[in-house]
C-alpha cells in the first residue's frame, strides 16, 4: 500500500520539458521531463469510451460547446467537448443523417475475410455492383463538391482542364500536425470510378497527375518535401470515383494503409507498364486479392455465395 501511494505522487511532480511524440488524432502523447531532478518519460493515452448502456444514453447529451465543422449531404461534422470541465473540444463527430442500412453494416463490428477477385469475377458481379451504387446516387456528394456547390472553404488546391483536380484535407487530420498530414486528391473526370478502371494508355495521365498532386501539396506545404510523401488508392474504395490518398510517410498505418486495401500509387503505374498486352490492357485484367468486412454487400452478394457454391449477384 505504501509502495502504491508513493507511486502516485510520482505524476504529479512531472516536470514538463518538452512534447516528444504524438500520434495521429492526438490520444496518445509522450512527454520528456523530470521528477526531482531525474530525467522521465510519461507516455500518456486517453481513456476508452464508456460503453455501459447507461453511459451511452446520456452520452449526446452530455456533448458541450458543439461546433460545427461543415456538411455535404447527408454527412456533417463537427467537434465537441465530451463534459461541460473539458476546456477544449476533445471529440471529433461524424454524423450521417438519415444513414441507410449500408452505413448501419458497414459500421458495425464484423469478422474480416480475404477475398480474391477475378477479372471474371470483377465482369460478371463486382463491376454491375458499382454501377448499381453510382447509379443510387451515393456519388452526389463527391459531384456536389467537384461543381462547387459544398465545401468550397475546405478545397485547398484547384486546377481545372484535361487534368483537373482539386486537393481537400481528410477529416481525420487535424490541419496542423505536418506528420499526420492526411489530404485527398480528387480527378474532376468522371469514366474512371477505381483502379479497375486504368490501362496502359492511362499512364502518361497518371504520372503527370501523380506530379500534380506532389506540387500541389509542396506549393501548400513548404516545409514538406515529396519524398516525404506518400500517395496511394483503396480498393475496394469507399466510393466509386478515383480519388488519391496524399499522407505523410510519419503518418501510422493504420487499417487504411494496411496490405489487402492500399494500392501505392508508383507500384499501380508500375504495374499497367509491365503488364502484356496493348493500350486496352489493364487493371480489369489481373486478380485482385483483398478484404471485406463480413457485413459488407460484396461479401454477402458476391464472394460469400461464391465460396458456398451459389449463384451470386450480378449487380
Amino acid at each position: 500500500m505504501e509502495a502504491a501511494q508513493e507511486a502516485e505522487t510520482l505524476v504529479p511532480q512531472f516536470q514538463l520539458e518538452t512534447l516528444l511524440n504524438q500520434d495521429q488524432g492526438g490520444r496518445r502523447v509522450t512527454l520528456l521531463g523530470k521528477i526531482k531532478l531525474q530525467p522521465a518519460l510519461l507516455l500518456a493515452e486517453r481513456a476508452a469510451f464508456h460503453t455501459a448502456s447507461q453511459a451511452l444514453q446520456s452520452f449526446s447529451s452530455n456533448l458541450t460547446t458543439i461546433q460545427d465543422l461543415g456538411a455535404n449531404d447527408i454527412y456533417h461534422w463537427y467537434l465537441a467537448s465530451s463534459s461541460p470541465s473539458s476546456a477544449s473540444p476533445d471529440c471529433k463527430l461524424t454524423l450521417i443523417y438519415p444513414c441507410t442500412e449500408q452505413h448501419v453494416k458497414k459500421y458495425s463490428q464484423q469478422g474480416v475475410r480475404m477475398v480474391t477477385e477475378t477479372p471474371k469475377i470483377y465482369t460478371d458481379h463486382v463491376r454491375p455492383y458499382m454501377q448499381r451504387k453510382r447509379e443510387e446516387g451515393r456519388l452526389n456528394w463527391v459531384f456536389n463538391i467537384l461543381e462547387g456547390r459544398a465545401e468550397q472553404e475546405d478545397v485547398l488546391y484547384r486546377e481545372h482542364g484535361e487534368e483537373g483536380f482539386l486537393v481537400s484535407p481528410d477529416l481525420n487530420w487535424d490541419r496542423k500536425t505536418m506528420t499526420s498530414l492526411h489530404l485527398l486528391g480528387l480527378v474532376e473526370r468522371r469514366d474512371i470510378w477505381s483502379l479497375r478502371d486504368l490501362r496502359k494508355s492511362h499512364i502518361t495521365w497518371l504520372k503527370h497527375m501523380r506530379e500534380k498532386f506532389l506540387d500541389a501539396t509542396i506549393s501548400l506545404y513548404p516545409d514538406l518535401a515529396k519524398d516525404q510523401l506518400k500517395l496511394y488508392m483503396h480498393y475496394q474504395p469507399t466510393y466509386y470515383h478515383f480519388h488519391v490518398h496524399i499522407v505523410h510517410v510519419a503518418l501510422e498505418a493504420g487499417s487504411t494503409q494496411a496490405t489487402g486495401k492500399a494500392f501505392g500509387f508508383e507500384n499501380l503505374i508500375s504495374q499497367l507498364e509491365t503488364i502484356k498486352g496493348g493500350q486496352e490492357a489493364g487493371m480489369a485484367d489481373v486478380s485482385l486479392t483483398y478484404f471485406l468486412g463480413e457485413a459488407n454487400e460484396l461479401w454477402t452478394e458476391i464472394f460469400q455465395p461464391l465460396k458456398e457454391g451459389q449463384t451470386a449477384s450480378g449487380g
